[in-house]
C-alpha cells in the first residue's frame, strides 16, 4: 500500500501426532499480545516419520517449530545444529528456522525451572515412570537438582537403553524395573510420572495413588486429559505437586525467548493454557449433556 507500512507474516507453529489436544497455540498466542507481536502460531499435524518432508517444505514467513511427540528425536536428527541439551538427551522440542535449521531443548531448563517454582529442590532418589524421550530430559533435569539415583519404572527394559545412556552420562546410578516386577514402591524424593492416561491404566493399575507411597513429592508432565489421575491423587495426599502445566509454562516460556527474543513470564503463559483447559471442559460438558 503507497505510503503505508509494509506487514510482513512471520509463522511459528506445534508439530506432532497427534497434536489437536496441545496447548501451545494458546500459550504462545499470549505471548505475542503480551509482548505486541503481530505474529501468528499454529498447530500442525505431522505424520510419524514426514518432519524432515514437511520442515523442508516450509516457505520463509516460518520462523520456528515448536515439536512434540513423537517428533523429537527427528527433530535432533534433521537440524543443521542443535544446542548442548538437544544433543545431550537425544532429542530436541525446538526447532529454530532461520536460514538453516537449530535445535534446542527447553524442556530441561523448563523441569528444572517448574520444581524449582514450587520449592523442590536438593533432590537424591527419583523414580521415573516411563523412559521416553522426555523422561531423558527429566533425568538430567533432576540431577541438576543434586540427584544422585534414578529408578525407571517401564514396561519394557530394551526401550530403556536411551533413557539409560542419558542419566549415566551425567552421572546418575540408574536402577530399571518392569512395572510387574518392581519390588513396591518404596521411598524416593520425587515421583515423575510421563505416562499418558491411557498407558497409565495399562502399566500402573486402577490405582495410580499406590505409586505415590513413599514418595516426597510427584511430578506430572500429563496435562491431558486435565487433570491427570496421578495430579489428583498427589494433591489429594498433600503432597508437593508439580504438573504438567507448569512444565509446559515454563519450556515455552524459554522457547518465546529463543523464538521471537522477548521475555514472558510462565504465570502468563500457564493462565493461557488454564483458561483453553476451562474453554474444552465447558464446550465437552455441553457437548455431554445435549448427547
Amino acid at each position: 500500500m503507497p505510503g503505508g507500512r509494509l506487514l510482513v507474516l512471520r509463522r511459528c507453529g506445534v508439530v506432532g501426532h497427534p497434536v489437536a489436544h496441545s496447548l501451545s497455540p494458546a500459550m504462545h498466542r499470549a505471548a505475542y499480545v503480551h509482548l505486541g507481536l503481530d505474529w501468528t502460531y499454529d498447530a500442525v499435524d505431522v505424520a510419524p516419520g514426514a518432519l524432515h518432508a514437511h520442515v523442508r517444505g516450509l516457505d520463509d514467513t516460518w520462523r520456528a517449530l515448536s515439536v512434540t511427540a513423537p517428533h523429537k528425536r527427528d527433530a535432533l536428527a534433521l537440524a543443521e545444529s542443535a544446542d548442548d541439551v538437544a544433543t545431550l538427551v537425544g532429542g530436541a522440542n525446538t526447532l529454530l528456522l532461520d536460514g538453516s535449521v537449530r535445535a534446542a531443548n527447553t524442556d530441561v531448563p523448563g523441569a528444572v525451572a517448574a520444581l524449582r517454582e514450587r520449592g523442590i529442590g536438593e533432590l537424591g532418589t527419583v523414580r521415573v515412570l516411563g523412559a521416553g524421550a522426555t523422561a531423558a530430559s527429566l533425568a538430567v533435569a533432576v540431577r541438576e537438582l543434586g540427584a544422585e539415583r534414578l529408578e525407571l519404572v517401564v514396561r519394557d527394559a530394551d526401550r530403556a537403553r536411551e533413557t539409560v545412556g542419558v542419566a549415566e552420562q551425567v552421572g546418575l546410578r540408574v536402577g530399571v524395573h518392569g512395572f510387574g516386577d518392581a519390588e513396591g514402591p518404596g521411598e524416593t524424593d520425587l515421583l515423575v510420572s510421563t505416562i499418558p492416561g491411557a498407558g497409565l491404566v495399562d502399566g500402573l493399575g486402577a490405582d495410580p495413588g499406590s505409586w505415590l507411597d513413599g514418595a516426597l513429592a510427584v511430578f506430572d508432565v500429563v496435562y491431558d486429559p486435565w487433570p491427570t489421575r496421578v495430579t489428583s491423587a498427589a494433591v489429594a495426599a498433600g503432597l508437593p505437586t508439580v504438573t504438567g502445566l507448569d512444565l509446559l509454562a515454563h519450556q515455552a516460556a524459554e522457547q518465546v525467548r529463543l523464538m521471537v527474543d522477548g521475555d514472558v513470564s510462565a504465570v502468563v503463559l500457564r493462565d493461557a493454557a488454564l483458561e483453553e483447559l476451562g474453554r474444552r471442559l465447558g464446550t465437552a460438558a455441553r457437548d455431554r449433556s445435549t448427547a
